[in-house]
Formats: C-alpha cells, sequence, structure tokens
C-alpha cells in the first residue's frame, strides 16, 4: 500500500469521526457549529493543495475546489429562498462534502447529494405516517447529508 493510500484513509477516518460529531450535535440541537465545520474545511482545502503538488493530479485539486463551490452555492440559494429550511450551517457542510465528494468524481458528487434528499425525505416520510411529525416540523439535516456522502464514497 502506498504512501498516498495510507493518507487517504486517514484522511477519510478522520472525516467519519467529524462527521459522526456533527450527527449527534445536528440531531440534538439543529446545529452544525462553525468551530467544527470551518476549520474541517480550510484543512480540506490545504490537504488537497499539498496532495495535487505531491501527486501532480491538479485535475482532482481543481474538480474538488469546483464541487464544494458548486454544492455549497447550491445550498446557499436553498438557504435564501427558505431561512426556515436550509440553514447557514448546511451551508457551510455542503461546502465541505461537495470537495471531499467532487474529489472522488463528479458522479460521486451527484450521487451524494441526490441521496442526502432522498434519505430525508423518507425520514420525514415515516415520521409523518407515524405521526411524529408534521409539515412544520424542523428536521435536522445535517445528518442526511452526511449519510449520504458515506454511501456514495461507499459505492464509488
Amino acid at each position: 500500500m502506498s504512501l498516498h493510500s495510507i493518507a487517504v484513509i486517514a484522511v477519510h477516518l478522520a472525516l467519519a469521526g467529524i462527521g459522526a460529531w456533527l450527527i449527534v450535535i445536528d440531531a440534538r440541537t439543529h446545529r452544525l457549529p462553525n468551530r467544527i465545520v470551518l476549520p474541517t474545511l480550510g484543512a480540506l482545502v490545504l490537504l488537497a493543495i499539498i496532495e495535487a503538488l505531491a501527486t501532480g493530479d491538479g485535475e482532482r485539486l481543481v474538480r474538488a475546489l469546483l464541487g464544494g463551490l458548486a454544492l455549497g452555492a447550491f445550498y446557499a440559494v436553498m438557504h435564501l429562498i427558505s431561512r426556515q429550511g436550509m440553514g447557514g450551517g448546511d451551508v457551510k457542510l455542503a461546502a465541505v462534502i461537495g470537495l471531499v465528494l467532487a474529489w472522488h468524481g463528479w458522479q460521486v458528487l451527484v450521487l451524494g447529494a441526490a441521496a442526502a434528499f432522498l434519505l430525508g425525505a423518507l425520514y420525514a416520510i415515516v415520521l409523518m405516517l407515524l405521526r411524529r411529525a408534521n409539515r412544520h416540523t424542523r428536521i435536522a439535516f445535517g445528518p442526511w447529508m452526511i449519510i449520504g456522502a458515506v454511501l456514495a464514497i461507499g459505492l464509488a
């Protein structure tokens, strides 16, 4: 196993730990704290730059940065359209997730983004069928974003 492969696995394990932490926080508080999300984003950008310099693969870096920007912008538009829907933390987490998913490839980005909405919708439907929620119930979306990303990476 190459040093690059070991580093990639280590980063993904660290991201899994951060993701689990964020799932718990968002499920309990409906918040994705800047003190966790923003340093994670900064570290990932730095790691992507270092990897591009070390491997000479600038294409992967550009794709990752564009993916983070694209998914973050998509969530920002949803946040602006309905402030009761996506929160600011979701927008910042979308940039993190977009960067990671696009680093793996455009198809992984699309699959992870779509999976988040599908899983979140299924969860909401189940809650409504069980009469534990209605159309106005707030549901933390960060967990579904993270789970969707994990599923997409796992399928890649």
